[in-house]
């Protein structure tokens, strides 16, 4: 068994031992690491830990040190702008299509953003950050490649901006929920209104109108603490130009 690594009581990413048998290439859950050059992966392998995120966990503080980065495998990681006076409003998210810690290949020794773990029984792949430095140092293939991803990463949030400028609430709750939806295995959703009235920025009252609407077109469903995804087609119709743009960067970048 690999071991995993603790979390401390402010919920950072404490130091695990490495299993020095590593985990294989074709074990791991996450889609950056199943594409990554096996020459490359090798560079990580034997520094990669296992270990579980809970529904709310925080993976990371704004302005702290990025001490190490993470590869999810299953379960969501939010990317929050924290304001002066406390409020959190979501710029982006990404599961096992992507990685946490991108800033690290910009220079950028700290976290930007606050970084929330979100779905049931989530897992992802550790490693600490002096590790994936000594590898992107000796693979320039490699920082070309997380480099792309991050490429995608700043696209969604870019597009996240440019949602929130001029489209309406009912597009941009279509939207997150999509950006859920592709990065869970089910139809269905843990996710509160007070969960949405944050990546919205929004008050909740906002977001129960909007829920209210994709649920009468026949979208979604809600339920108390989640919602079910009837009907996709509904959520992208609504959602129109919001939604594929960053994903199809995906595509071209990573394939």
């Amino acid at each position: 068994m690999i071991d995993v690594s603790a979390m401390s009581a402010e919920g950072t990413i404490m130091p695990a031992v490495p299993d020095r048998a590593g985990i294989a290439q074709g074990e791991v859950g996450n889609r950056l690491l199943q594409r990554m050059d096996p020459g490359d992966f090798a560079l990580l392998q034997p520094f990669i830990v296992r270990m579980p995120t809970s529904n709310g966990e925080r993976l990371a503080d704004a302005g702290a040190p990025i001490d190490s980065v993470c590869f999810p495998e299953a379960g969501i990681a939010g990317f929050l702008d924290v304001l002066d006076d406390g409020r959190r409003l979501a710029v982006g998210l990404l599961g096992r299509e992507g990685f946490v810690g991108w800033p690290l290949l910009m220079g950028n020794d700290r976290w930007p953003h606050e970084v929330m773990a979100r779905g049931r029984n989530g897992t992802a792949l550790r490693v600490e950050a002096g590790h994936l430095q000594q590898a992107l140092a000796a693979s320039p293939r490699l920082r070309e490649f997380l480099l792309r991803y991050a490429s995608a990463f700043i696209t969604q949030m870019s597009r996240t901006i440019v949602s929130n400028l001029i489209h309406p609430i009912e597009s941009r709750t279509a939207r997150w929920l999509l950006l859920y939806h592709d990065r869970i295995d089910s139809d269905e959703l843990t996710i509160t209104h007070e969960e949405l009235s944050v990546m919205l920025g929004v008050r909740r009252a906002s977001v129960t109108e909007a829920l209210h609407q994709l649920e009468g077109d026949g979208g979604i469903r809600a339920y108390r603490g989640r919602l079910l995804i009837r009907d996709r087609a509904i959520l992208l119709a609504m959602a129109a130009e919001t939604y594929g743009q960053a994903e199809a960067e995906y595509h071209r970048l990573i394939g």
